[in-house]
């Protein structure tokens, strides 16, 4: 919880618009209530059995990872895994071309379904 308790502190001190925490499902209870106390927008995707993603942060950019992570993180397409990146502040070139890669990768995975 101490890296948590951290993402949130960056958050409210304009570092981060948008947080993507991976945690224990038995500590999301206690995540949803510091979120609540300090009033921040979030979404909970489950990962796995013992795991969720907590997505946090304005309440614009929660709106929009609402749209599109109904989903596994991996399903997203080339265009939804860009904006994610993006939201959550990696190096843009990095996303471009990330985003090129699997745009450029995509015809080749509909040939093999």
């Amino acid at each position: 919880m101490k890296v948590f308790c951290h993402h949130i502190y960056e958050y409210k001190k304009g570092l981060r618009n948008l947080i993507l925490h991976t945690m224990a499902s038995s500590d999301v209870s206690l995540a949803i209530k510091k979120l609540e106390a300090n009033d921040i927008q979030y979404l909970v995707q489950p990962v796995t059995k013992n795991k969720v993603n907590v997505f946090f942060g304005a309440n614009e950019c929660v709106e929009v990872i609402k749209c599109f992570c109904h989903k596994r993180l991996n399903e997203l397409s080339a265009e939804e895994d860009f904006i994610l990146g993006t939201l959550l502040g990696y190096n843009q070139v990095i996303q471009c071309a990330r985003y090129l890669k699997r745009k450029e990768e995509a015809p080749l995975l509909k040939e093999a379904s």
